[in-house]
């Protein structure tokens, strides 16, 4: 498992897409790619009111990747220091053979180069000390970011709960 978690307050959160905004401008990405993206579940009306969430997916940075053993080239590996999952450019050909072992499509295709991208938590960033360019450019300050002991379990939790009752009262229309 990634030694980091990025976190989401839904609460917070209005879909203003400043997020992928800032990793697409770190990342020199074209359109297309986005590497850390903004879900919009709903509307739906709950109790007469319109309701909305908005829930950010960026690579889950898996214990066991699936997209890590599919690469014929190892292009797509995994940081033993801190199980941050990346890919090596210079080794990647092109195959996609990542994008379809990603049950979460966070392996994107890069039309103008020809080759996968992914979210890698701007390792770059995080190994200065820095926060990922979608935490740091957060306008409502709903993402977190940090070393998972960092991260207070109770917040965990809390989130868990927020997000898992607030999708069902979207999607129940309750």
């Amino acid at each position: 498992m990634s030694q980091y978690y990025l976190l989401q307050d839904q609460k917070k959160c209005i879909g203003c897409l400043s997020c992928e905004v800032h990793c697409k401008s770190n990342k020199g990405l074209p359109l297309g790619p986005r590497l850390g993206q903004i879900i919009t579940v709903g509307p739906k009306m709950v109790g007469n009111v319109p309701r909305m969430a908005f829930v950010f997916m960026p690579c889950f940075h898996c214990e066991d990747p699936w997209c890590v053993p599919v690469c014929p080239t190892g292009a797509m590996r995994k940081r033993p220091q801190d199980g941050i999952v990346y890919v090596e450019p210079a080794l990647c050909v092109g195959c996609k053979s990542c994008i379809t072992a990603c049950p979460w499509g966070a392996p994107q295709w890069h039309p103008e180069l020809g080759k996968v991208v992914k979210c890698d938590y701007c390792m770059d960033r995080v190994d200065q000390g820095l926060d990922p360019a979608c935490v740091a450019k957060c306008v409502t300050h709903c993402l977190s970011f940090g070393r998972a002991e960092q991260l207070d379990l109770t917040k965990r939790e809390r989130f868990a709960k927020t997000v898992a009752f607030e999708l069902e009262t979207i999607v129940s229309g309750r």
